[in-house]
């Protein structure tokens, strides 16, 4: 058994994570010791449970976010009714964790919580718990603000990717790895940090942007290749900040692509405002089915948009996307928020339908969402003045604001979901529609009322509904 063991909940089991295995192997001597503990949301929670008992760890770290920031506190709270003399020291971290006030209930539980970036102040505190061979003594800091660390000296993580889920015996089998990561997404970063400051993102509190030593990158993105990876998502909050570089990691991944029979699929997260013409080239050569471009438009009311710190030019930002669908293969995934400070309903229907119309392609997606207050963003200024009503409990979605109602949330939040399940997933095409908004909200508030939900539906119920609806 290893001493130290590092868990998290993911999304998915399809989803594994980066920033587990970074810490892993940012331990130094004590890597060997130590052993990665995933697990996924609908995964029963006496599973958990039973595994992390098993394990027995001295140490137990976990990476807590805002998606399973209440499922960590359910396991950690039925963990300390049975932990026996035998409780390991609790650590938690991650992008939840480092932002919520100390008096959260989720640090009742645990010894430490490191704040920030953690592939150092890990190691050192883990170092320090071995050695003193004691538990924490009471009253001892319970807080760590680590230090961001320095990208070009930090250990890469992707080697551990090999060791995920297989035996040491099966992984020596290729044919069994390529069969294994070829349903695995895989999280990449090539930088961290923005240099832009939305207020609703966190990445505004650090603007820096810092990025990984480019050879060694691309080195280990072949490595990844050969293991039979085929879907890598980048992490880089806004990975075409620095062009000649985001041109290199494309020509890269467009070179493997011609190796293999079948394509490679490169997700990156882009900014609307940077897509001058060798990256649209090269944005041009991916084949169809192996691009996918998240596009954080969040809003195309360019009031809202300077109200909350984020650079806006609506025009410019709906002309990029119709260069995009008409020049490249790509499929593009375009994020639009509600519940902004002032932004109503007239206005996030009006962004709406002005974003259809330049993504009209029934490839790309439109994903309408509710804006969240994460703890630590500084949206929250606009509280008192916008009166802005968030909901307590993770994932902290606004309720009200003083431009739009409980009411418009609920139904904009109705909308979303059958958005996803109808359009998104290509249940029912509305192409050509350019007033689709309105019209598609009637549908959303009509097949509410007729199910009295918006998930656990029949596809082939609700898609039958949706035709009686349109008259087809």
């Amino acid at each position: 058994m290893k001493e130290i063991v590092l868990t998290t909940i993911n999304a998915k089991w399809i989803h594994p994570s980066l920033a587990l295995r970074l810490l892993k192997a940012n331990l130094a001597s004590l890597e060997n010791n130590c052993e990665i503990i995933e697990f996924a949301l609908r995964q029963p929670l006496a599973e958990k449970l039973e595994t992390l008992l098993a394990a027995r760890p001295r140490i137990l770290g976990m990476s807590v976010s805002i998606w399973n920031h209440t499922a960590a506190l359910q396991l950690l709270e039925e963990l300390e009714k049975v932990w026996d003399a035998a409780k390991p020291v609790v650590v938690l971290g991650g992008p939840e964790a480092s932002h919520l006030p100390p008096e959260a209930e989720i640090f009742k539980y645990a010894d430490y919580v490191i704040r920030g970036e953690g592939e150092i102040a890990f190691r050192k505190l883990c170092e320090n718990i071995l050695k003193d061979g004691q538990p924490p003594a009471p009253g001892a800091a319970k807080f760590i603000d680590a230090e961001n660390v320095d990208v070009a000296k930090i250990k890469s993580a992707y080697h551990l990717y090999a060791d995920e889920g297989l035996s040491p015996a099966s992984m020596k089998q290729a044919s069994l790895k390529q069969t294994f990561f070829a349903k695995k997404l895989i999280y990449v970063e090539a930088s961290r940090g923005c240099p832009y400051n939305c207020e609703f993102c966190l990445s505004a509190a650090t603007s820096a942007v810092r990025e990984f030593p480019l050879e060694p990158f691309l080195e280990q993105m072949e490595q990844l290749i050969r293991l039979g990876v085929k879907t890598f998502k980048f992490l880089d909050r806004s990975f075409n900040i620095n062009i000649n570089r985001a041109v290199r990691i494309c020509e890269f991944f467009l070179e493997k692509i011609k190796e293999r029979e079948s394509p490679l699929v490169v997700h990156f997260e882009m900014v609307p405002s940077l897509f001058p013409p060798e990256l649209l080239e090269v944005l041009s050569r991916f084949p169809p089915g192996s691009l996918r471009l998240e596009i954080g438009i969040q809003t195309l009311n360019a009031e809202v948009s300077s109200r909350i710190s984020r650079p806006s030019n609506p025009e410019k930002e709906l002309e990029t996307l119709r260069c995009l669908c008409e020049k490249t293969n790509a499929i593009i995934h375009a994020d639009l928020i509600a519940g902004l400070p002032g932004e109503d309903f007239a206005s996030f229907g009006k962004g709406f339908d002005l974003l259809r119309t330049a993504l009209n392609d029934s490839k790309n997606e439109i994903q309408p969402g509710i804006l969240k207050l994460l703890p630590g963003a500084i949206i929250s200024r606009h509280n008192e003045n916008f009166a802005m009503k968030y909901n307590p409990a993770p994932p902290y979605e606004i309720e009200k604001t003083s431009a739009m109602s409980a009411d418009d949330l609920g139904r904009i939040k109705n909308f979303a979901r059958f958005w996803e399940i109808i359009v998104n997933r290509k249940l029912f095409s509305f192409n050509g529609e350019k007033q689709i908004f309105d019209n598609f909200m009637a549908l959303s508030d009509s097949l509410f009322i007729h199910f009295g939900r918006n998930w656990g539906i029949d596809k082939q119920e609700l898609l039958e509904a949706v035709k009686d609806r349109v008259g087809l």
